[in-house]
């Protein structure tokens, strides 16, 4: 592991319980999320497809600026959030 590999995962877990304490928990938010973009999108979204699209949000702005750290943070955490997802 290099050495930013444990820094990103830390302030990762620390955004994830920051947006906790904001929105709530992060299965519910991301339920609330895919009800909507359901809704928009005319198609039925699950949760779990919200995470994985927030990532590639957060892709394409590593495209344009690779060593953004909070982009790579935002990954781990999005990443984090799917894996702990119980939808």
């Amino acid at each position: 592991m290099s050495k930013t590999e444990p820094d990103i995962l830390q302030k990762a877990a620390e955004v994830i319980a920051d947006r906790e304490r904001l929105y709530g928990s992060p299965n519910q938010n991301h339920i609330r999320i895919a009800n909507l973009w359901s809704v928009f999108l005319e198609k039925n979204i699950t949760a779990k497809q919200v995470a994985v699209c927030m990532v590639l949000v957060k892709i394409a702005r590593l495209m344009e600026t690779p060593d953004h750290l909070d982009s790579l943070v935002d990954v781990a955490g999005y990443a984090a959030v799917y894996e702990q997802m119980d939808v």
